[in-house]
């Protein structure tokens, strides 16, 4: 990572529609994610609404030592097969965004 780079972290919501297909990608995607660099802050864990409207069924969070890791990883070719049973099997908004 260069002094002046900054993490890329991945903001997965995702409502899971096949579980049993997702527990497939979920089994592959790990690796995908730790071969990039990256690891999870979060997991699915148990989420509490503070404000607003949002109450997202599932979130994931992902760090990678910089952005452009981050892209890196989602367009990886080792990722191809895992994001289409993702796609598959669930409904998912995801971003990237720069962290501090």
């Amino acid at each position: 990572m260069e002094p002046n780079e900054k993490r890329g972290y991945v903001i997965v919501e995702i409502e899971v529609t096949d579980p049993a297909v997702y527990e497939e990608y979920r089994r592959q995607a790990e690796a995908t994610v730790v071969s990039q660099g990256g690891k999870y802050i979060v997991r699915g864990g148990g989420v509490q609404t503070l404000e607003g409207d949002w109450q997202p069924k599932r979130l994931v969070v992902l760090e990678f030592p910089s952005v452009a890791q981050a892209r890196a990883w989602w367009d990886c070719e080792e990722y191809r097969a895992p994001k289409k049973i993702r796609q598959r099997s669930a409904v998912t908004r995801m971003i990237l965004v720069e962290g501090v």
